[in-house]
Order: structure tokens, then C-alpha cells, then sequence
């Protein structure tokens, strides 16, 4: 897909996906959900509405995002802002948020495009974009229909549909069962980002680990950090927490069809930690890192377990 003209960035990165609701075929009013600027245009406005993608990958394994500690983006958090002459206004805080609502999808028409705080848009990561939420927000998403939850990082704007609540990303529909209908009724309940860290903490250090970004130090006795033992009976490489069992041990199958160790599934505080391991010595953590970031998870970190 060609990339939208210039005169019309500033709309884009504005409006996200304004439209949103993907379906089982491409809607042909999808022309209607969007600014009329904006359908002016070329790139992906050049399609009449958004569809599945032709030959999409597996996404069950997909993990929930992680919440964590971000800085407010410096697009996509002006208030108000105006959207076909309506006006919006962007939360402080997320804090307490809670809503129930409809929630659409949105992927083939907007993959790969700028969101509203100018990130690329990836329909197979765990995302959404919400009208009045704090770019970046963390929040969990629970379908009311299937009872099953995504927690997705809000990184876009919309949808702009008075009806709806949130837009999924093709991932997060998935997950709750959403992609046929193209809606579901679903619950929206934001993530206090500090509790959830201090949580995650502490169910660490009750197993006797460390904490989870707690990397190996080099030792005082001017030996080689690759060459000593792990400390406690058992240190591992982290590779996921998930709100789906289901989805932790598909991702633990996925793994073992494609590096040299052992992994497992530690639950905890309501996640399921997918983890590789346990290690002999600090000199298989690169080695092991490297193997799961050809994979796909480059965000593997080091937790020490006393299970």
C-alpha cells in the first residue's frame, strides 16, 4: 500500500483509526466512518473499507502487552481535539476508568500506518485505540460474551463511532472472539500501572527471587559472571505474562518447537508467566536470549525462582 500524501499526515496521525470495526469482508460504507479529508486521499483511505488480512499468522500466542511506567506521548494527547466538528477531551489520568461498551476492530486497511502518537500500527501486537484515554494507557479488556480478557496498550485514537467504546487490534479481537461479528459487548477497566509493577515485585520476592528487571552481577572475586553458577535453585529468562492459560501454554508450545530448553508456565496474582529455563550458569543467558529474539521475543528478561 502506498503511504498517504503529505498534505494529509497531520489529519492521520489526528484521527487513528476513526472509523474501525473490521469484519469477515470489506465494508463498503467504510468510507462514511471516515473524515471526509481524509477519504480524499490515497495509501490506505484508497481502500473502501478495512478487511482481514489475506494470509494472516498465528495469533494466539500473542502476549498480552505489559504494563508498565511510560512517559505521556508527545502526539495524540491534545485536548480538546476535534473530529467531524465534535469536540473531545483527553483524561488527565486513567486512573479508576471502567466502561462498558462495544468494541470494533481494525487491521488490513490500517496496518503498518502511523497511530495518533505516531507509532506504526500493528494489527498482530496486543493495542487499541480509545477516544479519551492517555496515550499510552494500559488497560484490561473483557469480553462480556466469552468472559475472556486481553490487556492491550492504547496507543491510537478513535473509534469515532458514538456507539462504540474501544477499537481492538486484530490480535485482541481475536483473543476475545470478536473478528466474525466484527463487535462484542465488552468491559474496560484501566491498569494502575504502579500497583500492577509493585505487584509483580512482590509475588517475585515471595518465591524467594529477585526482582523481575534484576539482571546477574559480575562477581568480586575477579572470576568470569559467564562461567559462575546460578544462585537459589533456579533462575529462568521470562518471556511473557498472560491473562489466558490457553494462551500461555500455546505459547509454551510454540517455544519449545523452537529453541534447546526446557519451558515452562509459573502462575501467579491471576498471569501466566511463560519461562525458559532453568539455567546452569550466567553464560547461557546470551546465548538463550539470542535464540529467543530470532523467534520473536526480544524482550526476554531474567527472574530467579525458588520453586
Amino acid at each position: 500500500m502506498k503511504r498517504t500524501c503529505a498534505a494529509l499526515s497531520v489529519m492521520l496521525l489526528l484521527i487513528g483509526c476513526a472509523g474501525g470495526g473490521g469484519g469477515p469482508r470489506p465494508v463498503t460504507d467504510e468510507v462514511s466512518n471516515k473524515s471526509p479529508a481524509a477519504s480524499a486521499g490515497g495509501g490506505r483511505y484508497a481502500l473502501a473499507g478495512d478487511a482481514y488480512p489475506e494470509d494472516p499468522p498465528d495469533v494466539d500466542a500473542v502476549p498480552d502487552a505489559v504494563p508498565r511506567r511510560e512517559a505521556r506521548s508527545r502526539g495524540g494527547n491534545a485536548s480538546p481535539y476535534e473530529v467531524w466538528g465534535k469536540r473531545y477531551e483527553v483524561m488527565a489520568d486513567a486512573s479508576g476508568y471502567s466502561r462498558r461498551g462495544k468494541a470494533s476492530w481494525y487491521g488490513e486497511k490500517f496496518h503498518g500506518y502511523a497511530t495518533s502518537n505516531g507509532e506504526i500500527y500493528d494489527m498482530y501486537k496486543m493495542s487499541a485505540a480509545h477516544r479519551s484515554l492517555p496515550l499510552p494507557s494500559f488497560v484490561r479488556v473483557t469480553s462480556l460474551e466469552s468472559d475472556r480478557s486481553a490487556i492491550v496498550r492504547v496507543n491510537d485514537r478513535g473509534p469515532f463511532h458514538s456507539d462504540r467504546e474501544i477499537d481492538l487490534s486484530y490480535a485482541a479481537a481475536a483473543r476475545l472472539g470478536i473478528l466474525e461479528q466484527g463487535t462484542g459487548r465488552v468491559r474496560v477497566e484501566a491498569i494502575d500501572v504502579e500497583r500492577w509493577t509493585a505487584d509483580n515485585d512482590d509475588a517475585s520476592r515471595s518465591r524467594g527471587g529477585s526482582s523481575p528487571r534484576e539482571e546477574m552481577v559480575t562477581p568480586d572475586d575477579g572470576s568470569s559472571a559467564r562461567d559462575q553458577p546460578v544462585a537459589g535453585s533456579g533462575v529462568f529468562l521470562q518471556v511473557a505474562a498472560l491473562g489466558s492459560a490457553d494462551s500461555a501454554r500455546q505459547l509454551k508450545s510454540r517455544l519449545e518447537g523452537e529453541i534447546d530448553r526446557p519451558v515452562r508456565v509459573a502462575s501467579a496474582t491471576g498471569l501466566y508467566r511463560v519461562q525458559v529455563g532453568p539455567l546452569d550458569h550466567a553464560g547461557q543467558v546470551d546465548p538463550l536470549r539470542e535464540q529467543l529474539r530470532r523467534a520473536g521475543f526480544a524482550q526476554a528478561f531474567v527472574v530467579n525462582d525458588a520453586d
